[in-house]
């Protein structure tokens, strides 16, 4: 079946504003009735708009309420029900949705009252729904195309016959029923970094000049940014804390650091992985909610921002305990290109490399080396915190408990050391 086109869309809307059913619809346009339906549900945006002279108050209380001054405003005088700013500042505030919207045809295009009604409405609008086919249909074909279990499978397999002088045609040719990728795509993802293999094991690919192109990542979830990104992210956090969470990489195919950054206090934890790999951060969320216990590890990271490296891929996985099926976090993306929107944790990564040189192997640490990394960090003097250590203001909002599972002491100011030194000192 066809994907639908704009100038299908544009009739579905305009159909849809004429008050047509679903079935009359897909009947105009030759498709099924479920094709319709999906499309006007994924595709529907939200407005906040009301009919003229109308405020768009939409809670429970609107029509009894007789609170004044809920935004502090000095010289307003009038009740809070009929002010724009109500929904925004009242404490007592209840949404009140329309219940038509939870049935056929979900969208407020054809509804007579939509002139007098002041709840929140969802529209089919036809560029706009063409506008997210489109950006949705580039991410989900973007990256490389296989699992990590067939990644690390391949990877394993080409590595063992180039360290035997084998070229990757031989290897291929050699084992047609264990591979289902040709051998450009092979080329590609060593040229990306997402096998073992590197060019310099191979000499003829070293007399080549690589191409020129958009390099290739592997997304366990391509679709992995849908109702994840940053514009989701800011309508989503409101007042709760957020977490910045990101990779530092030590030498190429060695040990990882995952870093998260406490955005209420500055505290930043670091924990040690043997590759930098999805699955090693899925194993890390998972040992901390065993520590934790899921109450407070839900505690701790309510929100969750971070950038759009293939290791922070499968969402799902880090969203959603194993342990009892429930929600435990929400992850979001940055935008590409875009480190600044989560600058806490890119700015704490300038006194890590302080110990932590560029091009410094992690092969030889262990995570109670990370933990004595943490306690020196946490411990060192913020103005931006008035001069008060990260882990004392941590210790305030979560309990020294949550600190002593973490494996992070306090350390006095003068013996606090930020060099490569403090890693010698063992």
């Amino acid at each position: 079946m066809s994907h639908l086109t704009i100038k299908e869309r544009l009739k579905i809307e305009h159909w849809l504003n004429e008050g047509r059913n679903f079935q009359e619809i897909a009947d105009f346009l030759e498709k099924a009735r479920s094709t319709i339906v999906r499309e006007v549900r994924k595709h529907r945006k939200e407005s906040r708009e009301a009919g003229y002279n109308r405020i768009p108050n939409c809670c429970i209380h609107r029509r009894q309420c007789k609170l004044k001054h809920v935004c502090l405003r000095a010289r307003c005088n009038r009740q809070c029900s009929t002010c724009s700013l109500c929904n925004e500042y009242c404490t007592q505030f209840q949404e009140e949705r329309c219940t038509k919207l939870e049935e056929p045809p979900y969208v407020c295009n054809g509804c007579r009252k939509k002139n007098q009604c002041t709840l929140k409405k969802q529209y089919y609008v036809h560029d706009s729904a063409d506008r997210d086919y489109r950006k949705l249909l580039v991410e989900s074909r973007s990256g490389a195309n296989i699992t990590e279990e067939e990644r690390q499978f391949l990877s394993e397999q080409i590595h063992r016959g180039i360290q035997k002088g084998q070229s990757v045609h031989h290897i291929l040719e050699t084992e047609k029923d264990q591979f289902t990728i040709g051998e450009k795509t092979v080329y590609r993802y060593i040229n990306a970094g997402l096998l073992r293999t590197k060019r310099g094991d191979m000499p003829r690919s070293c007399m080549m000049k690589p191409r020129t192109r958009k390099p290739v990542e592997h997304k366990v979830d391509r679709k992995c940014r849908i109702g994840r990104t940053y514009a989701d992210f800011e309508a989503f956090r409101k007042n709760l804390p957020v977490v910045e969470v990101d990779s530092v990489i030590g030498r190429p195919g060695g040990k990882t650091l995952l870093t998260m950054q406490f955005n209420s206090c500055g505290m930043m934890l670091l924990f040690l992985r043997q590759r930098n790999t999805s699955q090693s951060v899925i194993d890390v969320f998972n040992e901390l909610e065993q520590s934790l216990g899921f109450d407070c590890f839900r505690m701790l990271f309510p929100v969750i921002l971070t950038d759009n490296g293939p290791e922070f891929s499968n969402p799902t996985a880090l969203e959603v305990s194993p342990f009892c099926a429930q929600l435990r976090t929400r992850i979001f993306y940055c935008d590409p290109y875009s480190a600044y929107q989560k600058g806490h944790v890119e700015n704490n990564h300038l006194i890590l490399r302080r110990i932590l040189e560029k091009r410094t192997s992690f092969n030889d640490l262990e995570q109670s080396d990370m933990a004595r990394v943490m306690s020196h960090m946490g411990s060192l003097f913020r103005k931006t915190f008035n001069n008060v250590p990260s882990i004392t203001l941590f210790e305030t909002i979560y309990g020294k408990e949550v600190l002593n599972k973490l494996g992070v002491s306090l350390i006095a100011p003068q013996n606090v050391i930020l060099t490569p030194d403090l890693l010698l000192k063992k």
